[in-house]
Protein backbone atom coordinates (compact mmCIF):
# COMPACT_ATOMS: atom_id res chain seq x y z
CA UNK A 1 0.00 0.00 0.00
CA UNK A 2 2.88 2.34 0.86
CA UNK A 3 4.55 1.67 -2.50
CA UNK A 4 1.35 2.49 -4.39
CA UNK A 5 0.70 5.66 -2.39
CA UNK A 6 4.26 6.79 -3.04
CA UNK A 7 3.74 6.26 -6.78
CA UNK A 8 0.48 8.28 -6.79
CA UNK A 9 2.19 11.15 -4.95
CA UNK A 10 5.09 11.08 -7.41
CA UNK A 11 2.74 11.14 -10.41
CA UNK A 12 0.82 14.10 -8.93
CA UNK A 13 4.07 15.98 -8.41
CA UNK A 14 5.07 15.44 -12.04
CA UNK A 15 1.71 16.76 -13.21
CA UNK A 16 2.11 19.87 -11.06
CA UNK A 17 5.46 20.50 -12.80
CA UNK A 18 3.63 20.63 -16.16
CA UNK A 19 5.46 17.57 -17.49
CA UNK A 20 3.28 16.09 -20.20
CA UNK A 21 2.52 12.36 -20.50
CA UNK A 22 4.49 10.43 -23.08
CA UNK A 23 2.99 10.44 -26.58
CA UNK A 24 0.96 7.35 -27.41
CA UNK A 25 2.60 7.32 -30.83
CA UNK A 26 5.86 5.84 -29.51
CA UNK A 27 4.04 2.52 -29.11
CA UNK A 28 3.52 2.41 -32.87
CA UNK A 29 7.10 1.13 -33.04
CA UNK A 30 5.68 -2.18 -31.81
CA UNK A 31 3.91 -2.62 -35.16
CA UNK A 32 7.20 -2.92 -37.03
CA UNK A 33 7.75 -6.48 -35.75
CA UNK A 34 4.62 -8.11 -37.23
CA UNK A 35 4.98 -6.16 -40.48
CA UNK A 36 8.57 -7.38 -40.86
CA UNK A 37 7.58 -11.00 -40.19
CA UNK A 38 4.62 -10.89 -42.58
CA UNK A 39 6.89 -9.41 -45.27
CA UNK A 40 9.56 -12.06 -44.75
CA UNK A 41 7.09 -14.95 -44.74
CA UNK A 42 5.34 -13.61 -47.84
CA UNK A 43 8.59 -13.28 -49.80
CA UNK A 44 9.87 -16.68 -48.67
CA UNK A 45 13.38 -18.03 -49.06
CA UNK A 46 16.17 -16.20 -47.29
CA UNK A 47 13.79 -13.31 -46.54
CA UNK A 48 12.14 -15.42 -43.82
CA UNK A 49 15.12 -14.60 -41.61
CA UNK A 50 13.95 -10.98 -41.40
CA UNK A 51 11.89 -11.57 -38.27
CA UNK A 52 14.77 -13.26 -36.46
CA UNK A 53 17.24 -10.54 -37.43
CA UNK A 54 14.90 -7.72 -36.47
CA UNK A 55 13.94 -9.19 -33.08
CA UNK A 56 17.19 -10.70 -31.83
CA UNK A 57 19.93 -8.84 -33.73
CA UNK A 58 18.65 -5.34 -34.44
CA UNK A 59 16.42 -5.30 -31.34
CA UNK A 60 19.26 -5.68 -28.80
CA UNK A 61 21.36 -3.09 -30.64
CA UNK A 62 18.55 -0.52 -30.61
CA UNK A 63 17.77 -1.42 -26.99
CA UNK A 64 21.30 -0.50 -25.92
CA UNK A 65 21.86 2.49 -28.22
CA UNK A 66 18.48 4.14 -27.57
CA UNK A 67 19.10 4.00 -23.84
CA UNK A 68 16.65 4.46 -21.00
CA UNK A 69 13.88 6.92 -20.17
CA UNK A 70 15.43 10.31 -19.47
CA UNK A 71 12.39 12.10 -18.05
CA UNK A 72 9.82 10.24 -15.97
CA UNK A 73 6.44 11.47 -17.11
CA UNK A 74 2.99 11.27 -15.49
CA UNK A 75 0.62 8.50 -16.54
CA UNK A 76 -1.84 9.06 -19.36
CA UNK A 77 -5.49 9.56 -18.42
CA UNK A 78 -6.91 8.21 -21.68
CA UNK A 79 -5.75 4.95 -23.21
CA UNK A 80 -8.12 4.90 -26.20
CA UNK A 81 -5.44 5.09 -28.95
CA UNK A 82 -3.35 2.50 -27.10
CA UNK A 83 -6.27 0.08 -26.87
CA UNK A 84 -6.67 0.49 -30.62
CA UNK A 85 -3.02 -0.48 -31.07
CA UNK A 86 -3.70 -3.66 -29.08
CA UNK A 87 -6.60 -4.46 -31.41
CA UNK A 88 -4.39 -3.85 -34.45
CA UNK A 89 -1.83 -6.23 -32.97
CA UNK A 90 -4.51 -8.88 -32.52
CA UNK A 91 -5.41 -8.66 -36.21
CA UNK A 92 -1.77 -8.57 -37.30
CA UNK A 93 -1.02 -11.65 -35.20
CA UNK A 94 -3.65 -13.60 -37.13
CA UNK A 95 -2.11 -12.34 -40.37
CA UNK A 96 1.39 -13.34 -39.23
CA UNK A 97 0.22 -16.91 -38.61
CA UNK A 98 -1.66 -16.91 -41.92
CA UNK A 99 1.52 -15.82 -43.73
CA UNK A 100 3.41 -18.74 -42.14
CA UNK A 101 0.74 -21.26 -43.08
CA UNK A 102 0.54 -19.88 -46.63
CA UNK A 103 4.31 -20.26 -46.97
CA UNK A 104 4.19 -23.86 -45.72
CA UNK A 105 1.36 -24.77 -48.09
CA UNK A 106 3.18 -23.15 -51.01
CA UNK A 107 6.74 -24.39 -50.41
CA UNK A 108 6.37 -27.50 -48.27
CA UNK A 109 8.84 -28.32 -45.49
CA UNK A 110 12.34 -26.93 -45.99
CA UNK A 111 15.02 -24.95 -44.20
CA UNK A 112 13.43 -21.57 -44.89
CA UNK A 113 10.07 -22.73 -43.58
CA UNK A 114 11.81 -23.69 -40.33
CA UNK A 115 13.37 -20.22 -40.23
CA UNK A 116 9.95 -18.70 -40.91
CA UNK A 117 8.44 -20.70 -38.04
CA UNK A 118 11.18 -19.40 -35.72
CA UNK A 119 10.66 -15.80 -36.89
CA UNK A 120 6.92 -16.20 -36.46
CA UNK A 121 7.41 -17.66 -32.98
CA UNK A 122 9.58 -14.71 -32.00
CA UNK A 123 6.76 -12.42 -33.05
CA UNK A 124 4.23 -14.53 -31.14
CA UNK A 125 6.39 -14.29 -28.01
CA UNK A 126 7.37 -10.62 -28.35
CA UNK A 127 3.91 -9.40 -29.39
CA UNK A 128 1.13 -12.00 -29.39
CA UNK A 129 1.61 -13.31 -25.85
CA UNK A 130 2.34 -9.84 -24.49
CA UNK A 131 -0.93 -8.56 -25.94
CA UNK A 132 -2.65 -11.62 -24.44
CA UNK A 133 -1.08 -10.81 -21.07
CA UNK A 134 -2.38 -7.25 -21.20
CA UNK A 135 -5.88 -8.22 -22.37
CA UNK A 136 -6.02 -11.22 -20.04
CA UNK A 137 -6.08 -8.93 -17.01
CA UNK A 138 -9.44 -7.59 -18.20
CA UNK A 139 -12.77 -8.79 -16.81
CA UNK A 140 -13.35 -12.55 -17.38
CA UNK A 141 -15.60 -13.32 -20.37
CA UNK A 142 -15.14 -9.79 -21.74
CA UNK A 143 -14.20 -9.29 -25.39
CA UNK A 144 -10.60 -8.58 -24.37
CA UNK A 145 -10.50 -11.75 -22.25
CA UNK A 146 -11.65 -13.81 -25.24
CA UNK A 147 -9.11 -12.11 -27.49
CA UNK A 148 -6.42 -13.13 -25.00
CA UNK A 149 -7.69 -16.72 -25.11
CA UNK A 150 -7.48 -16.78 -28.91
CA UNK A 151 -3.94 -15.40 -28.85
CA UNK A 152 -2.89 -17.99 -26.26
CA UNK A 153 -4.54 -20.79 -28.24
CA UNK A 154 -2.34 -19.81 -31.19
CA UNK A 155 0.72 -20.71 -29.09
CA UNK A 156 -0.83 -23.71 -27.28
CA UNK A 157 -0.65 -21.95 -23.89
CA UNK A 158 -4.30 -21.37 -22.99
CA UNK A 159 -3.72 -22.06 -19.28
CA UNK A 160 -1.47 -19.00 -18.95
CA UNK A 161 -4.16 -16.49 -17.92
CA UNK A 162 -5.43 -18.72 -15.09
CA UNK A 163 -1.99 -19.47 -13.69
CA UNK A 164 -0.67 -15.94 -14.16
CA UNK A 165 -3.63 -14.07 -12.68
CA UNK A 166 -4.50 -16.42 -9.82
CA UNK A 167 -1.17 -17.94 -8.79
CA UNK A 168 1.78 -15.94 -10.09
CA UNK A 169 0.48 -12.59 -8.85
CA UNK A 170 -0.39 -14.05 -5.46
CA UNK A 171 2.76 -16.08 -4.81
CA UNK A 172 5.43 -14.29 -6.89
CA UNK A 173 8.92 -14.82 -5.49
CA UNK A 174 7.92 -17.79 -3.33
CA UNK A 175 8.27 -21.53 -3.80
CA UNK A 176 4.55 -21.68 -4.66
CA UNK A 177 5.17 -19.73 -7.86
CA UNK A 178 6.68 -21.81 -10.68
CA UNK A 179 7.15 -18.65 -12.76
CA UNK A 180 9.75 -17.12 -10.40
CA UNK A 181 13.33 -18.15 -11.14
CA UNK A 182 15.91 -19.01 -8.50
CA UNK A 183 19.35 -17.45 -8.81
CA UNK A 184 20.83 -20.94 -9.12
CA UNK A 185 18.79 -21.76 -12.24
CA UNK A 186 19.78 -21.30 -15.86
CA UNK A 187 17.13 -20.07 -18.29
CA UNK A 188 17.04 -23.56 -19.81
CA UNK A 189 16.54 -25.33 -16.49
CA UNK A 190 13.90 -22.78 -15.56
CA UNK A 191 12.07 -23.36 -18.86
CA UNK A 192 11.96 -27.13 -18.35
CA UNK A 193 10.70 -26.66 -14.78
CA UNK A 194 8.23 -23.84 -15.22
CA UNK A 195 6.26 -25.01 -18.28
CA UNK A 196 4.83 -28.25 -16.83
CA UNK A 197 4.47 -26.77 -13.34
CA UNK A 198 2.51 -23.78 -14.61
CA UNK A 199 0.12 -26.13 -16.38
CA UNK A 200 -0.33 -28.23 -13.24
CA UNK A 201 -0.76 -25.06 -11.17
CA UNK A 202 -3.50 -23.76 -13.48
CA UNK A 203 -5.26 -27.14 -13.48
CA UNK A 204 -5.06 -27.21 -9.68
CA UNK A 205 -6.65 -23.76 -9.42
CA UNK A 206 -9.65 -24.90 -11.46
CA UNK A 207 -9.81 -28.25 -9.63
CA UNK A 208 -10.07 -26.47 -6.27
CA UNK A 209 -13.10 -24.66 -7.67
CA UNK A 210 -14.78 -28.03 -8.16
CA UNK A 211 -13.98 -28.35 -11.87
CA UNK A 212 -12.34 -31.75 -11.81
CA UNK A 213 -11.43 -34.23 -14.53
CA UNK A 214 -12.78 -33.43 -17.98
CA UNK A 215 -14.84 -30.59 -16.48
CA UNK A 216 -11.58 -28.76 -15.79
CA UNK A 217 -11.27 -25.96 -18.42
CA UNK A 218 -7.48 -26.28 -18.35
CA UNK A 219 -7.68 -29.91 -19.45
CA UNK A 220 -10.41 -29.00 -21.94
CA UNK A 221 -8.12 -26.40 -23.48
CA UNK A 222 -5.29 -28.92 -23.79
CA UNK A 223 -7.60 -31.52 -25.34
CA UNK A 224 -8.87 -28.97 -27.87
CA UNK A 225 -5.33 -27.99 -28.83
CA UNK A 226 -4.26 -31.63 -29.27
CA UNK A 227 -7.43 -32.36 -31.26
CA UNK A 228 -6.77 -29.52 -33.71
CA UNK A 229 -3.13 -30.58 -34.18
CA UNK A 230 -4.15 -34.22 -34.71
CA UNK A 231 -6.87 -33.17 -37.15
CA UNK A 232 -4.20 -31.43 -39.23
CA UNK A 233 -1.79 -34.37 -38.97
CA UNK A 234 -4.44 -36.91 -40.02
CA UNK A 235 -6.01 -34.65 -42.63
CA UNK A 236 -6.01 -36.00 -46.20
CA UNK A 237 -4.67 -32.67 -47.51
CA UNK A 238 -0.96 -32.94 -48.37
CA UNK A 239 0.04 -29.93 -46.30
CA UNK A 240 -1.72 -30.87 -43.04
CA UNK A 241 1.31 -32.35 -41.29
CA UNK A 242 3.74 -29.60 -42.22
CA UNK A 243 1.29 -26.88 -41.16
CA UNK A 244 0.84 -28.65 -37.81
CA UNK A 245 4.61 -28.95 -37.40
CA UNK A 246 5.25 -25.30 -38.29
CA UNK A 247 2.46 -24.18 -35.95
CA UNK A 248 3.88 -26.23 -33.08
CA UNK A 249 7.45 -25.04 -33.69
CA UNK A 250 6.45 -21.37 -33.62
CA UNK A 251 4.53 -22.05 -30.38
CA UNK A 252 7.61 -23.58 -28.73
CA UNK A 253 9.68 -20.54 -29.72
CA UNK A 254 6.97 -18.17 -28.46
CA UNK A 255 6.62 -19.91 -25.10
CA UNK A 256 10.40 -20.00 -24.65
CA UNK A 257 10.52 -16.23 -25.25
CA UNK A 258 7.71 -15.72 -22.73
CA UNK A 259 9.48 -17.80 -20.10
CA UNK A 260 12.77 -16.03 -20.84
CA UNK A 261 10.96 -12.81 -19.90
CA UNK A 262 9.58 -14.45 -16.76
CA UNK A 263 13.09 -15.64 -15.94
CA UNK A 264 14.81 -12.26 -16.10
CA UNK A 265 12.07 -10.18 -14.49
CA UNK A 266 12.00 -12.19 -11.25
CA UNK A 267 15.47 -13.74 -11.33
CA UNK A 268 16.76 -14.41 -7.83
CA UNK A 269 14.28 -12.12 -6.03
CA UNK A 270 12.65 -14.19 -3.29
CA UNK A 271 10.25 -13.50 -0.44
CA UNK A 272 8.63 -15.43 2.39
CA UNK A 273 5.06 -16.59 1.82
CA UNK A 274 3.80 -14.29 4.59
CA UNK A 275 5.80 -11.32 3.31
CA UNK A 276 3.94 -8.49 1.56
CA UNK A 277 4.69 -8.06 -2.14
CA UNK A 278 6.68 -4.89 -2.74
CA UNK A 279 8.43 -3.12 -5.58
CA UNK A 280 11.58 -5.04 -4.63
CA UNK A 281 10.23 -8.37 -5.89
CA UNK A 282 10.51 -7.76 -9.64
CA UNK A 283 13.19 -6.37 -11.92
CA UNK A 284 12.23 -3.32 -13.94
CA UNK A 285 13.83 -1.56 -16.88
CA UNK A 286 13.37 1.85 -18.43
CA UNK A 287 15.04 0.85 -21.72
CA UNK A 288 13.02 2.76 -24.29
CA UNK A 289 12.95 0.15 -27.07
CA UNK A 290 11.84 -2.57 -24.66
CA UNK A 291 9.24 -0.26 -23.13
CA UNK A 292 7.73 0.93 -26.39
CA UNK A 293 7.65 -2.39 -28.23
CA UNK A 294 6.70 -4.58 -25.24
CA UNK A 295 4.01 -2.25 -23.88
CA UNK A 296 5.80 -1.32 -20.66
CA UNK A 297 6.08 -4.94 -19.58
CA UNK A 298 9.46 -3.81 -18.28
CA UNK A 299 7.77 -1.73 -15.54
CA UNK A 300 7.10 -4.99 -13.81
CA UNK A 301 7.39 -3.86 -10.21
CA UNK A 302 4.34 -1.62 -10.57
CA UNK A 303 2.47 -4.34 -12.47
CA UNK A 304 2.75 -6.64 -9.47
CA UNK A 305 1.40 -3.97 -7.16
CA UNK A 306 -1.54 -3.10 -9.43
CA UNK A 307 -2.18 -6.04 -11.74
CA UNK A 308 -5.35 -4.46 -13.13
CA UNK A 309 -3.63 -1.20 -14.11
CA UNK A 310 -3.35 -0.85 -17.91
CA UNK A 311 0.19 -0.63 -19.25
CA UNK A 312 -0.01 3.13 -19.95
CA UNK A 313 -0.51 3.80 -16.22
CA UNK A 314 2.51 1.80 -15.05
CA UNK A 315 5.24 3.82 -13.38
CA UNK A 316 8.78 3.23 -12.10
CA UNK A 317 10.82 3.55 -8.89
CA UNK A 318 14.44 4.63 -8.57
CA UNK A 319 15.11 2.23 -5.71
CA UNK A 320 13.48 -0.88 -7.22
CA UNK A 321 15.71 -3.53 -8.82
CA UNK A 322 16.77 -2.43 -12.31
CA UNK A 323 18.01 -4.72 -15.05
CA UNK A 324 21.29 -3.46 -16.56
CA UNK A 325 19.64 -3.13 -20.00
CA UNK A 326 16.27 -3.91 -21.56
CA UNK A 327 14.70 -7.28 -22.34
CA UNK A 328 16.23 -7.37 -25.82
CA UNK A 329 19.65 -6.37 -24.55
CA UNK A 330 19.65 -9.09 -21.89
CA UNK A 331 18.74 -11.91 -24.29
CA UNK A 332 22.04 -13.20 -25.63
CA UNK A 333 23.87 -12.87 -22.33
CA UNK A 334 21.05 -14.78 -20.65
CA UNK A 335 21.47 -17.57 -23.22
CA UNK A 336 24.97 -18.16 -21.78
CA UNK A 337 24.19 -19.01 -18.12
CA UNK A 338 27.70 -18.53 -16.65
CA UNK A 339 27.93 -15.03 -18.15
CA UNK A 340 24.41 -14.18 -17.02
CA UNK A 341 25.00 -15.28 -13.43
CA UNK A 342 28.33 -13.46 -13.27
CA UNK A 343 26.67 -10.31 -14.66
CA UNK A 344 23.75 -10.43 -12.26
CA UNK A 345 25.50 -11.60 -9.07
CA UNK A 346 26.61 -8.10 -7.91
CA UNK A 347 23.22 -6.67 -8.82
CA UNK A 348 21.46 -9.32 -6.75
CA UNK A 349 23.82 -8.61 -3.86
CA UNK A 350 23.05 -4.89 -4.13
CA UNK A 351 19.30 -5.61 -4.10
CA UNK A 352 19.71 -7.75 -1.00
CA UNK A 353 21.73 -5.06 0.74
CA UNK A 354 19.33 -2.27 -0.24
CA UNK A 355 16.12 -3.80 1.07
CA UNK A 356 15.21 -6.25 3.79
CA UNK A 357 12.12 -7.21 1.77
CA UNK A 358 14.16 -8.64 -1.11
CA UNK A 359 16.02 -11.77 -0.01
CA UNK A 360 18.29 -13.64 -2.37
CA UNK A 361 18.57 -17.42 -2.22
CA UNK A 362 21.40 -18.88 -4.24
Amino acid sequence: MGDTAQMVTSSTALTSQNIRPESWMVYLFSLVNPIVVITGNSMGGIWTVMGFVFTLIIGPIIDVLLGATRTIRPARESGTPLVMILWIHFILHILVLASLFALVIRDGWNLWVIVAAVSTGLHSGAAGIIIAHELGHDKPRSIHWWMAKILLFSVHYTHFTTEHNHNHHKWVGTDKDPASAHASESVYGFFLRTVPKQYLSAAGIQSRKGRKGLKNPIHQGMILQIAVIMALVLSPVPWGRVVALAWFLQAVVAVFLLEYANYIRHYGLRRAEDERISRHHAWQSEALWSRWTLFDLTRHSHHHLEASAPFWKLRTWDDAPHLPVGYYGCFWICMIPPLWKRWMRPKLAACHAASESASVRI
